[in-house]
């Protein structure tokens, strides 16, 4: 990965993780670490599946975490930081066997 690249992406992740939104730091740092255990069920399993298998993801997922009472601002924000949070581990994971095969 370029240089560049790496510098966007972190710059990105500073700032969904560092500045104030409508979900708490606390929240969006634990969807981007895939921890989603303090989450209510239906937000969890939004979080999971948005983690480990985005295209399963459907209106009446969305739907039920907004049921359990987390607002479209909220949800965005933890959608962004699961779906970042996936994507930056799995993006250091091929790296890392990158960096194995070559070494």
């Amino acid at each position: 990965m370029s240089a560049e690249a790496d510098r966007l992406r972190e710059r990105v992740s500073a700032a969904i993780l560092a500045h104030d939104a409508r979900s708490s730091l606390a929240e969006r740092r634990a969807a981007f670490a895939a921890d989603h255990a303090t989450f209510p069920d239906a937000a969890r399993t939004l979080l999971a599946k948005v983690t480990k298998m985005a295209w399963k993801v459907t209106d009446e997922d969305v739907a039920a975490a907004r049921a359990a009472g987390l607002t479209e601002d909220q949800l965005f924000e933890l959608v962004v930081c699961a779906a970042l949070g996936e994507a930056t581990r799995q993006r250091d994971h091929a790296a890392a066997l990158l960096d194995e095969a070559f070494a």
